[in-house]
This record gives C-alpha cells, sequence and structure tokens, in this order.
C-alpha cells in the first residue's frame, strides 16, 4: 500500500520560523515555502511506503509543522458517460528534497540579467571574494586584503588584490555583486581545473587556489582577449560570472565558440584559436576568429560580449559638426 504525507498545520507559534526551517530543507526560497503552506491541509509527497512516510512526518515536526500520513487510495475505474466529464483539479503540488550538497548554502537572485549571489558563512568560515564585489553583509563579518591571481590579472588591468570576509563567532551572511550585468554560475571543484576568461571571477571557497595561466602569444593575440586566463583549481565552491545570460556546453569531440563567448571551460578540453572565414570576413563581417575546443568536458558560454554592444551602439552617437 502506498502513502501520502500531508502537511496539517503548525506545531509551533513561530509560523515563519517553520515556513523558513521547511524552505531550507527543500532548497526553496521562503517565498515559496509561504505559498506552499499557506494552504492547508497540503500533500507535499506521494506514493511512499509507510516507514518512509512516518520519516517525513518526524522530520517535518521538527521543522515546526504538523502532518499525517495516510493510505492512497486506489483510482476508481472510469465509467463511461455520454455527457462531457467535469474539468479535473489540477492535483497539489509535490516538491522533493534535493540531495544534500557540499559547500556553501547560498541563493543567486536576480538572474540572468543582474545576478545578485547571497551566501551563508557558518561560524568561523571564510570565502574569497573579487575585489569591489561585495554589496552587503552581516556587521560582525570581517575582511581581510591579499594579493591573490598572480602577475595576469595586474597587466590585465585588473585589481591584483582579493579579499578574504570571515564570519567571527557566529554564522553571517554575504551579498555579492558582479560588475557586468549578467549571469552566475557555480560549480562545487572537487580536484578538478577549471579555467576562467579574465574578469569572470566572482568568489570561491579559502580551499580553492586563484592564479593566472599565460595562453601564449599567439593564442592571446589571435583571440582579441587576455594573454591569461584565471586557471581554479582545488576543492570547494566556485563562482563565476558573465555578461549576459550563461548556457553550459558539454562537449566530447569538437565545438566551436567565437572568442569573445567564452566564459569558462574545463581542463579536460585542449583549444585552438583559428581564423573563421576569409579575410573579407575578418574586416567587414564583424566576424574573425573562434576558439575549436577538442576532447571532453564542459564549457560556459555568455549570449553577450561587450564588443558587440559598443558595435550597436555606434551607430546612434552623434556626428560631430563641421566648424
Amino acid at each position: 500500500m502506498s502513502f501520502k504525507v500531508s502537511v496539517t498545520g503548525y506545531a509551533v507559534a513561530d509560523v515563519a520560523g517553520a515556513q523558513a526551517a521547511f524552505a531550507t530543507a527543500f532548497k526553496i526560497t521562503p517565498e515559496k515555502a509561504a505559498e506552499v503552506l499557506a494552504t492547508l491541509p497540503r500533500a507535499i509527497k506521494v506514493d511512499l511506503d509507510e516507514a518512509t512516510a512516518q520519516r517525513y512526518c518526524a522530520a517535518l515536526l521538527k521543522m515546526g509543522l504538523t502532518a499525517v500520513a495516510a493510505p492512497m487510495q486506489p483510482a476508481a475505474p472510469a465509467v463511461p458517460s455520454p455527457a462531457p466529464a467535469p474539468a479535473a483539479v489540477a492535483p497539489a503540488a509535490v516538491i522533493e528534497p534535493e540531495a544534500e550538497q557540499p559547500g556553501f548554502k547560498f541563493t543567486i537572485e536576480g538572474a540572468p540579467d543582474f545576478a545578485f549571489l547571497t551566501v551563508k558563512l557558518p561560524a568561523n568560515h571564510t570565502i574569497k571574494v573579487e575585489a569591489s564585489a561585495m554589496a552587503t553583509m552581516d556587521t560582525h563579518i570581517r575582511m581581510k586584503t591579499k594579493l591573490g591571481g598572480g602577475l595576469g590579472r595586474f597587466i590585465t588591468g585588473e585589481s591584483i588584490f582579493i579579499n578574504e570576509f570571515s564570519a567571527e563567532k557566529v554564522p553571517g551572511e554575504i551579498g555579492i555583486a558582479p560588475g557586468a550585468p549578467g549571469d552566475i554560475g557555480h560549480v562545487y571543484l572537487n580536484g578538478d581545473v577549471i579555467y576562467l576568461q579574465n574578469g569572470a571571477f566572482v568568489a570561491c571557497d579559502p580551499d580553492v587556489t586563484i592564479e593566472s595561466k599565460w595562453q601564449g602569444f599567439t593564442k592571446g593575440f589571435f583571440s582579441g582577449e587576455s594573454f591569461f586566463l584565471i586557471r581554479a583549481s582545488g576543492t570547494g565552491d566556485l563562482w563565476f560570472n558573465t555578461y549576459g545570460g550563461m548556457i553550459a556546453k558539454d562537449v566530447d569531440g569538437e565545438y566551436v565558440v567565437d572568442t569573445g563567448n567564452i566564459v569558462a571551460f574545463t581542463e579536460g578540453l585542449n583549444y585552438s584559436v583559428e581564423k573563421f572565414g576569409g579575410y573579407k570576413s575578418l574586416f567587414f563581417s564583424g566576424e574573425g576568429f573562434v576558439c575549436r575546443f577538442r576532447g571532453k568536458g564542459r564549457v560556459w558560454i555568455q549570449t553577450r560580449t561587450s564588443g558587440a554592444l559598443l558595435t550597436w551602439a555606434q551607430q546612434f552617437r552623434k556626428a560631430k559638426s563641421a566648424d
């Protein structure tokens, strides 16, 4: 026999606290939790065995909610009828908890246009953040500035400093706003290596190493991008940002991306910069060089480029009048 679990009410007077605990457990926003719990009783899980259903009820009680596990009735056989059947009532939404993820708990709001990252720091934990990206933080969080990224960041005009924010003695929260209007991506590194275009780094776990990697004169010159990439390695959270929206592409073989649209790629991919089209295309079509990836891995792509924006905006500039 299958059982369903329904939330029937609140077991505590602190309604907001119970909703917050429900949101955390099911990895949804507090607003969504309040919406789900606005009408009770509310079924949140179906087709469970009895033992699992009882465990759900016990977990909900710890959150401050009362719940019941009820046997599910088998559906009645359909009875043919010449009359049109009434419209079916939509079933209650089923919310499943996601598997517990390693690393910091965080939310990204405002994506994909103006993404804003909020990270919850446990007591006595630290996060590394790109210089000037901190937007908000709790008053007890302390900041320390350190050199980071290597000489390449200095040569490309970026800050050679990375700020470290620490929650002293009690948990804290920090809000991070990248400079470019666009999306924020997240990867949990587990001994992996990811390469970022300069300017894409946002924040990371203190156990993630951020350093510059020399592309070489050929790749850097012909790509129209920096001679350096950011190499992120180690274990922990890594966040990076784009200009525009972000698309992740899994590559197994070959894949071609315009050099200006590359945000990040995994170490398993080799790449070469190639001319796209003839020389007429290079000078008159707005296209020029592309990056050809080979191997197996993932590439993150941004949907907009600053160069294309400048070209588009150029037509609206007022021409200077002749003296």
